[in-house]
């Protein structure tokens, strides 16, 4: 039984999904000014995660993200560059999915844009101003009522009361309440606008998610995504709109990852603190900055550093170095590994516990390898399978422990070498042999020796 930790009512609950085996899933996306960066790309990972293992236990998913394209500081940038936005979105959007494919994160079933659904907004916009939930001050904005939705605040439990205090008004907004949201902005001058029935503007940013998941995935849904940064006010101002207007419960569940956090603060764009994905795919296999996005548990931070890229690193290598030398065979054994395994997702995607069944795995290989073949190539097509919730170790051994070989040593030289060593060795002259390994260490080059073979990787 599934169990996952709801935002919402701060406990974890047995997954049962609203219609039979049918899951929907909508995950708050990129909004694409610039490229993503580690924190975009922990979210990204967390719920591929929970894409993979929803798949593996045999749930029929429809996963949707979002794609914002159009807010402020999409305006800002495209300015700032001299183009369009849409071109400006157009070549992030591609970065992004380039990012995604190269740390193995599955598409979407569906990934909306908020362009395409403009009016969709207008008809809820209009609805929620039927209901008295929202109005139209008459300058070309329209604003959510805020005080009239009961139960405002029960995602993130804070209080109208307390959020109040301190909240004002800008000089040129036409608010009733200071605690009231834009849903639709009137145009501004060199701004993108679309013509509504208020005047030309464009869509406030929590009124495009309520729009998209409702359209892709109905009134009511099982699961509601994205980062914990979100759960106020963007998430709950979701919850208000998108029940005002359907008066039907939104979501089912919420779920939050943690954030990707640099000396204790969260890692954004506005802090200035942040590493794009393709900065550290420079330095990184991206198999490394997967693991160590997913050996965390999703709703926990992570603290970026040198250091935990390379314990992820080290790790990948004891899980490649189980594998390598053995036949790619049918998963075979290990039900007890797999049982352990099931156990630790199935408590609310708990991918440490994950992580540790693996390492558990990997002992048990390496027992077996020189002695029952057979039995450990079978633990290790096993090892392969569960790597493969996780996105991980679906590699050629070889492949990941001698990834950035190229260009810094000739392979065709190392294996020479190598082949001279063994010769040197079977001819008994420990000399020359130790001289080829001192030859090799000084190119950069580990050798490891096992029973009745040499293989070889780069130092760290």
């Amino acid at each position: 039984m599934l169990n996952i930790y709801n935002t919402l009512s701060k406990t974890k609950e047995a997954f049962k999904p609203l219609d039979g085996n049918k899951v929907r899933m909508y995950v708050c996306g990129m909004t694409v000014y610039d490229y993503c960066h580690l924190g975009h790309g922990r979210s990204m990972v967390a719920f591929d995660l929970v894409t993979r293992w929803l798949r593996k236990s045999g749930f029929d998913l429809t996963y949707v993200r979002n794609i914002t394209d159009i807010d402020d500081k999409i305006i800002n940038r495209a300015n700032e560059n001299g183009e369009t936005f849409d071109a400006l979105t157009a070549r992030m959007i591609d970065a992004m999915h380039e990012d995604e494919r190269r740390l193995n994160i599955l598409p979407p079933d569906q990934e909306p844009r908020a362009t395409e659904h403009i009016a969709g907004m207008h008809a809820m916009i209009q609805t929620l101003i039927d209901k008295g939930y929202a109005y139209a001050p008459g300058n070309g904005d329209v604003y959510y009522r805020v005080g009239k939705f009961v139960g405002y605040g029960r995602l993130s439990r804070k209080k109208i009361e307390d959020l109040r205090i301190g909240a004002r008004i800008e000089v040129d907004e036409a608010k009733q309440d200071p605690l009231d949201f834009v849903l639709w902005k009137g145009v501004k001058p060199g701004e993108p606008s679309w013509d509504s029935p208020w005047g030309p503007g464009r869509p406030g940013w929590h009124i495009e998610c309520s729009v998209m998941s409702t359209c892709c995935l109905g009134e009511s849904f099982d699961i509601h995504g994205g980062g914990s940064d979100l759960e106020f006010p963007h998430h709950e101002n979701e919850i208000a709109q998108s029940e005002a207007a359907t008066g039907k419960q939104y979501a089912n569940a919420w779920m939050h990852c943690g954030m990707i956090r640099i000396n204790g603060e969260k890692m954004s764009k506005s802090l200035n603190n942040f590493f794009t994905i393709r900065d550290v795919l420079e330095k990184y296999h991206p198999e490394v900055v997967r693991y160590l996005l997913v050996a965390s548990h999703y709703r926990s931070a992570i603290n970026y550093s040198e250091d935990s890229l390379r314990d992820a690193k080290g790790a990948l290598e004891r899980f490649y170095h189980a594998l390598r030398g053995l036949p790619r065979v049918a998963p075979a054994g290990g039900e007890a590994f797999v049982e352990r395994f099931s156990v630790a997702m199935n408590d609310d995607f708990g991918t440490p516990e994950a992580c540790a069944v693996l390492f558990d795995l990997v002992r048990e290989i390496n027992r077996l390898r020189d002695t029952d073949v057979e039995a450990a190539a079978g633990l290790a097509g096993r090892l392969r399978e569960l790597g493969e919730v996780l996105g991980v170790l679906q590699l050629e051994a070889d492949d990941f422990l001698r990834a950035g070989a190229e260009g810094k040593v000739d392979a065709a030289e190392v294996e020479a070498l190598i082949q001279a060593r063994l010769q040197a060795r079977t001819d008994k002259n420990w000399a020359e042999s130790d001289r080829i390994r001192d030859q090799l260490t000084a190119m950069g080059v580990v050798l490891e020796d096992s029973k009745g073979a040499t293989t070889w990787r780069l130092a760290d």
